[in-house]
């Protein structure tokens, strides 16, 4: 992904522009309450569409950081999967920070983007036909790796995703924006997680936990 510094995510200039032509409009027409509508309107899609510079954490090289901004709603031992020893799942909403940044330092080794249904995540069939994108990251020795799944909920933009296949990557490094999801976290046996249900996590900051020396699953 392309750096951005601009205090707005590229993904939401179009929203804004629309809503600013929208507020300027009325306002010539003399129309008062959609004018005030547009007006709220462009301070709601700046405010989901910030883009603010994170600190750069000085963590050991095997650390992973959070990925997105949430609230982890639920942590699982996967004792029956062969590759993976933990699923972390985080929620997000339209209250946090869009934007997606990569966990620590690496390629990307897998991507796969499935376009669904953006039904709450309170309906059984959310799981199985919302709207998805499927990645996972390789060290660069190729000793870790970990899986990542971003899950739409009601929102109205679909996922986005600015990376390909192979690309390096630095922890922390934005690769995409998802407004209004949930991204599950699978990590190996390996991993010495820091973090507890209900923690709250800020994209890039947060510690999630370290890769231990030697890979299980491999």
């Amino acid at each position: 992904m392309k750096n951005n510094l601009l205090p707005i995510a590229k993904e939401g200039w179009n929203y804004l522009f629309v809503a600013l032509l929208a507020f300027f409009v009325f306002t010539i027409l003399d129309l008062d309450f959609l004018q005030f509508l547009a007006f709220l309107a462009t301070f709601a899609f700046i405010f989901v569409f910030r883009n603010p510079e994170r600190e750069t954490m000085l963590y050991q090289e095997n650390s992973v950081v959070s990925p997105v901004d949430g609230t982890i709603i639920s942590i699982e031992e996967l004792r029956t999967d062969g590759t993976y020893g933990y699923k972390i799942e985080i929620d997000g909403s339209y209250l946090n920070v869009s934007l997606l940044r990569v966990p620590f330092t690496s390629s990307l080794e897998h991507i796969e983007v499935n376009k669904g249904a953006r039904l709450s995540s309170l309906s059984p069939l959310s799981k199985h036909i919302n709207e998805n994108s499927e990645l996972v990251f390789n060290d660069k020795k190729s000793l870790n790796s970990l899986k990542i799944i971003h899950k739409l909920k009601q929102s109205f933009k679909s996922i986005d995703i600015d990376i390909i296949k192979s690309q390096n990557m630095l922890q922390g490094s934005r690769y995409g924006l998802m407004v209004d999801g949930v991204t599950t976290i699978y990590l190996p046996e390996n991993f010495r997680l820091n973090i507890t249900v209900g923690s709250e996590l800020i994209a890039s900051e947060t510690l999630i936990g370290y890769f231990t020396n030697e890979n299980k699953s491999k």
